[in-house]
């Protein structure tokens, strides 16, 4: 038996514990509604969870390219990207996969001896995280990128607001003004 089949055999089960695992990182009155709420507009984060640890489950099983594993990632880390989750938490749901994998095969995996597919199929999960690492930074880096150019934009209206103007009477360039002060 390969260890393929039985995760597609067992994919229900194993997909409900990774989902369950995922949403008790939310607090407690979060969790409930996050398992109950079904519907895509009154749960998108549930669904979006739904929906995406199922297209990684299945992209990982199919051995499918790192590029189609990145878009499918991309769904759920910009979630938890803006989210109050340090880098290791938002990263961390990838890893819950192993647990649940564990948790629901156990047995099987055991009396049929896949410990070595199950450890490369784990170093699947290893690569995938790095990609979802990869993924989770350029989300911040993009929430960054708009926190500083909120915060110029609004230097800028406030400077506009009290008339301050540069030595030859035009309102002052914002990034000009802000590379003067560096040096």
């Amino acid at each position: 038996m390969k260890l393929e089949s039985l995760l597609t055999q067992k994919k229900a089960a194993v997909l409900e514990r990774w989902r369950d695992l995922i949403v008790q990182n939310y607090p407690a009155d979060a969790y409930g509604f996050l398992k109950r709420e079904k519907d895509r507009f009154n749960n998108p984060i549930g669904y979006t969870i739904a929906r995406g640890t199922e297209d990684i489950y299945d992209a990982l099983i199919e051995g499918s390219a790192s590029n189609v594993l990145s878009s499918t990632v991309d769904s759920i880390i910009k979630i938890r990207a803006v989210q109050d989750f340090s880098a290791s938490q938002a990263v961390a749901f990838v890893f819950l996969l192993k647990t649940a994998i564990r948790e629901q095969l156990a047995t099987e995996i055991r009396e049929n001896g896949l410990s070595r597919q199950l450890l490369a199929f784990e170093s699947k999960i290893d690569e995938l995280a790095l990609l979802t690492f990869d993924s989770y930074m350029r989300c911040r880096e993009k929430i960054h990128d708009i926190r500083v150019n909120e915060v110029k934009n609004g230097l800028f209206k406030l400077r506009e607001r009290v008339n301050i103007r540069d030595s030859d009477g035009a309102p002052p360039d914002v990034d000009a003004a802000d590379s003067k002060k560096s040096m």
